[in-house]
C-alpha cells in the first residue's frame, strides 16, 4: 500500500474524526464499554476537537493519505505530537526535563496493519521531533495493548514509568514510554 505523509489541515478534520472513531476503540482493553468509549471519541476526536488541534501552535498532526492515481486518497493513519510539558504528574516524574515530546496519538485504520504505513509515519513523526534538536519523545500506551507495545519498542521506546487515563467512570493504566533523545 502507497501512502505520502504530510501535515495535517483544517479541512482533514472531518476525515480524521471518521479515522479516530474506527482506530480509538482498538487501543483501548477489551472489556471497555461501548458508551466510554463512544462519549470519550465525542469530547476529544470528533471534527471540532480535530480543527481545534490542527490549529493549535503546540501540536503537529501528520496524515498517512493513500496515493491513488486521480483525487485525493482516503486518509489511512495519523499522529499528533504536542509540544508542551506533561500535565500529568506521573508523567513528568519520568520523562527528561530537556522539553521531550509527547507522541499523543498515532493510529492506523486496520486494514492497513502490517503494511508499514504506521512505521513510515511514525519515522515522519520522529525525523520532525529531531529537526527541532535532540529531544526525547514520550507516550502513553494502554498496559493491556501489547501490540502497540511492542510497535513502539521496536521503534527506541521503552517502559518508563505509569500513569492513570479516564475512560468512562474507569481509570484505565497506562505505561508511559520513552525514547531518548538521539544525538
Amino acid at each position: 500500500m502507497e501512502a505520502t505523509i504530510r501535515p495535517a489541515l483544517a479541512g482533514d478534520a472531518p476525515a480524521l474524526a471518521t479515522l479516530a472513531a474506527v482506530t480509538f476503540p482498538l487501543a483501548c482493553p477489551r472489556d471497555s464499554t461501548q458508551q466510554a468509549i463512544s462519549a470519550f471519541i465525542k469530547e476529544n476526536l470528533g471534527e471540532q476537537a480535530f480543527a481545534q488541534y490542527v490549529a493549535d501552535p503546540a501540536r503537529q498532526l501528520f496524515v498517512a493519505q493513500e496515493v491513488v492515481t486521480s483525487g485525493a486518497g482516503r486518509l489511512l493513519a495519523y499522529s499528533m505530537l504536542v509540544d508542551a510539558p506533561p500535565s500529568d504528574l506521573d508523567v513528568a516524574a519520568v520523562i527528561p526535563a530537556t522539553g521531550a515530546v509527547e507522541l499523543s496519538k498515532c493510529y492506523a485504520h486496520p486494514d492497513i496493519h502490517g503494511h508499514g504505513v504506521s512505521s513510515t509515519l511514525l519515522q515522519h513523526s520522529l525525523a520532525w521531533v529531531s529537526r527541532r534538536g535532540s529531544r526525547a519523545m514520550w507516550l502513553g500506551v494502554n498496559a493491556e495493548n501489547l501490540r502497540a507495545q511492542a510497535f513502539y519498542g521496536k521503534h527506541g521506546f521503552q517502559l518508563a514509568g505509569t500513569r492513570s487515563f479516564q475512560l468512562g467512570k474507569r481509570v484505565e493504566h497506562d505505561y508511559v514510554m520513552v525514547r531518548p533523545a538521539k544525538d
